[in-house]
């Protein structure tokens, strides 16, 4: 077909032109189209025409919901689903593993055990790739044991995405040691690992500080299965050296490094240096930092105040702290300090009885951490603010005492919540799951998954 042909060499004006001409267009031209302008990243184009379409199919839903998932929009992605079954459709396996997807990117749980449950009803199980995705979903939920029930059932039909992803959410989960061992069961079983798999098991290494381990990992990936590190596995190597205070060790890595290093890169450096209070490698990765990521948190050392001012000069902003959690297919967003959502005053409320409780458990706010000029009790509002613990408040008041609260940060969690969440997990007798930017904290029993390595004050 000639309209397929331009639109898939990326001749788009020349598709569309084609497309306008046609005296009659059936449903499979329209499709062709959607599908292709979201190849090209125009997603917008698609909507619109898919919108204009006189009759749509499972195919052009499916087309569309999968577009938006993978151009980055996930709720776009989770809202067009919910609206194709109000039209009446059915999901097919590719719908299914298309919103799951969607649902791993926001957290959304609800919806994907509903989907999971959908397809064990569809007999969609034996479906490797809707398997895998469930496993990513189930992870990136803060839900490790449902994903490791998937992955032991799939037994024989596991291939190396299936093993990749369990081992990757074993580590973000603080399991590192079961991680190292699933590895080892891999192979010896004969599965080959690939990068993705080395991005798990360097990760777990980092996360529990196993220097000597990580390094052997890191050097196996070209001595013995020929994987040129990417920029993802040196990341995670300087992670791990700076957190061990080898911070001249990540350093060389750095240099050595035959790409470019990217924020990421820097930004575990200076994390080290910050653990290790190294004030003159600290400067340095600081400014190349700055350099590549002007909204990065960087300006948190002693000179806050001056990267301050130069960010203010140059019209840039701090990335905002925000969490969201979500409860009953509504996903809730709370920003650091801000008082706009509908129960604010209920969580006024219940943040001052819950505050007074921690109080008298030991809690002392870490008012160091707010590196600006002003009274304590000032910094204290400030620590208050943090979006995590808003979204803790909310959760406590919307669930009832035998759920888990699961929440989720784009950034990292500080030393301060971290603290107060583990004081609220043994107080409140709740399980607390909170997936930030680098991994997830399992908070119970006044205990972290994470084994506090992970904190700067380790």
């Amino acid at each position: 077909m000639l309209l397929n042909l331009y639109a898939s060499c990326c001749k788009m004006n020349d598709a569309l032109m084609m497309f306008d001409k046609m005296p009659q267009r059936d449903i499979v031209t329209w499709n062709t189209m959607i599908t292709q302008l979201i190849k090209s990243g125009d997603v917008d184009s698609a909507y619109a025409m898919f919108l204009q379409m006189p009759e749509r199919n499972i195919r052009s839903w499916t087309a569309m919901i999968s577009g938006y998932g993978q151009c980055g929009f996930p709720k776009k992605a989770i809202d067009l689903y919910r609206t194709m079954e109000e039209s009446g459709f059915e999901a097919n396996e590719v719908t299914v593993v298309s919103v799951l997807s969607a649902c791993a990117d926001i957290g959304e749980l609800e919806l994907g055990i509903k989907l999971h449950e959908y397809s064990n009803k569809s007999d969609f199980r034996r479906n490797i790739s809707l398997c895998n995705t469930l496993i990513d979903m189930y992870i990136k939920c803060g839900c490790l044991q449902e994903a490791w029930d998937i992955f032991a059932g799939m037994n024989k039909q596991r291939t190396i995405v299936t093993w990749s992803a369990m081992i990757h959410g074993l580590s973000i989960h603080g399991r590192a040691k079961e991680a190292l061992n699933l590895f080892s069961e891999m192979i010896r079983i004969g599965v080959k690992p690939n990068e993705v798999t080395f991005v798990g098991l360097l990760n777990a290494c980092s996360h529990m500080g196993m220097v000597e381990q990580g390094r052997s990992f890191f050097s196996s990936m070209t001595e013995e299965y020929n994987i040129k590190p990417g920029i993802e596995h040196y990341g995670c190597m300087v992670d791990l050296l700076s957190r061990a205070g080898l911070l001249q060790d990540a350093f060389n890595l750095i240099q050595l490094m035959p790409v470019q290093p990217n924020s990421t890169i820097w930004g575990a450096l200076l994390g080290g240096c910050k653990i290790h209070k190294n004030l003159e490698m600290a400067q340095v990765a600081a400014e190349r930092l700055l350099e590549l990521d002007p909204f990065n948190d960087a300006k948190q050392w002693e000179q806050a105040a001056k990267m301050r001012k130069l960010m203010k000069t140059k019209g840039l902003k701090k990335t905002h702290g925000l969490s969201w959690i979500n409860l009953k297919d509504k996903v809730h967003e709370f920003v650091a300090g801000d008082e706009s959502h509908p129960q604010t005053k209920d969580i006024s409320v219940k943040w001052e009885d819950l505050l007074t409780k921690m109080r008298t458990k030991g809690y002392v706010p870490n008012t160091a951490l707010v590196l600006m000029d002003m009274e304590e009790d000032a910094k204290e509002k400030v620590l208050f603010g943090h979006s995590e613990k808003l979204a803790l408040v909310f959760g406590l008041i919307m669930t009832n005492s035998r759920e888990s609260i699961r929440i989720f940060k784009n950034l990292r969690v500080c030393e301060d919540c971290h603290a107060f969440l583990k004081l609220v997990s043994e107080v409140e007798t709740r399980e607390i799951v909170v997936g930030d930017r680098n991994r997830f904290h399992c908070f119970k029993n006044g205990l972290c998954s994470c084994g506090d390595y992970w904190s700067p004050m380790f």
